[in-house]
């Protein structure tokens, strides 16, 4: 229902949860003011920093936005590095480096998302200094990219990328939890660029479906797929439901869970034999116990050219590509 709320009626619980709103925004400002007048003290990494974050609740589009970056940065010659919270992950102890064999259930789902497509460090923990100090300590690393972490003033930052969700923006304007919002949008006027995951503006970036994957073996599937069921647990499932249906897929029912779900075997047992389509993120961690017919469709991040441009530019201003 809050949710709800945030991008559609009722309007109510909106009015209901304002007050509310209101202590955020005082507690959020003090924060923030006390870290521009040095009164608390930020932790300043040995390398650069590109923080990929958002101002909203819920999934705006960072994670492929993350890879297609740290793609971009290895294409310059750069040793990346990744640090996430690691939401929905529960280890016995942190920091936690995500391994070809750390599951979601420790890690997060997105982080061992990002660890599979690159293949490169990816450090878990909710104290990010304490990452970054054992990245410096363990691995030889140029830049170190921030999955999420705008508003983790502790941690200074060379450059910040905003993702917003060209459908959703910021739905209802409001601060929460009477709407969506971490901060106010007057935070987009100090952020580096802002890009728009889809939509119509030159700094955007848009998603391309990849071809379909086994989620048991993760292998490309050549077959001709038609019917199936759509599962998802993403912040945006109707995106991912007309990505399906673009690729000619026929949806028999949508089965929409909480961002980050942590999927268990009966979640499927009314499929039977059907086929399942879901994302990438969803099946990750969901290969251990996934049917042969069960698929996900991968998607890449293509931003624009005026945004390639744009990061190029501002990694030449801080020096990190030094001229190239």
């Amino acid at each position: 229902m809050i949710e709800q709320s945030w991008y559609k009626q009722p309007r109510f619980l909106t009015v209901l949860l304002l007050p509310l709103s209101c202590i955020f925004w005082l507690i959020s400002t003090l924060r923030v003011s006390l870290y521009k007048l040095k009164i608390l003290k930020a932790f300043k990494a040995n390398v650069p920093i590109i923080v990929v974050g958002n101002i909203s609740v819920g999934g705006n589009g960072k994670t492929p936005f993350v890879i297609w970056l740290a793609e971009y940065l290895q294409q310059q010659g750069l040793k990346v590095a990744v640090i996430s919270r690691g939401y929905g992950g529960k280890s016995s102890s942190y920091p936690l480096l995500v391994t070809q064999k750390t599951t979601p259930s420790e890690a997060g789902d997105e982080p061992v998302l990002i660890q599979r497509r690159l293949g490169c460090v990816v450090m878990v923990g909710p104290n990010r200094q304490a990452s970054i100090e054992k990245l410096q300590q363990e691995h030889a690393i140029d830049i170190i990219i921030s999955d999420d972490g705008m508003q983790h003033y502790k941690m200074a930052r060379d450059i910040e990328c905003c993702i917003v969700d060209s459908e959703r923006q910021f739905g209802n304007g409001f601060l929460m939890p009477a709407g969506p919002l971490r901060e106010t949008k007057a935070r987009l006027k100090s952020v580096d660029v802002v890009v728009e995951n889809g939509g119509a503006t030159n700094y955007r970036y848009d998603l391309v479906p990849s071809q379909f994957r086994s989620v048991a073996s993760f292998e490309r599937v050549s077959d001709t797929l038609n019917t199936g069921h759509a599962i998802s647990a993403i912040g945006n499932p109707l995106r991912f439901e007309l990505s399906l249906k673009q690729q000619g897929i026929d949806l028999l029912s949508t089965h929409h869970f909480r961002d980050h779900y942590n999927y268990q075997p009966t979640d499927f047992s009314d499929f039977e034999n059907d086929a399942v389509f879901m994302t990438e993120k969803d099946a990750v961690k969901c290969f251990s116990f996934a049917k042969p017919n069960w698929y996900y469709l991968p998607v890449d991040a293509r931003p624009t050219a005026a945004v390639i441009e744009k990061l190029h530019s501002l990694l030449k201003q801080k020096g990190i590509l030094h001229g190239l």
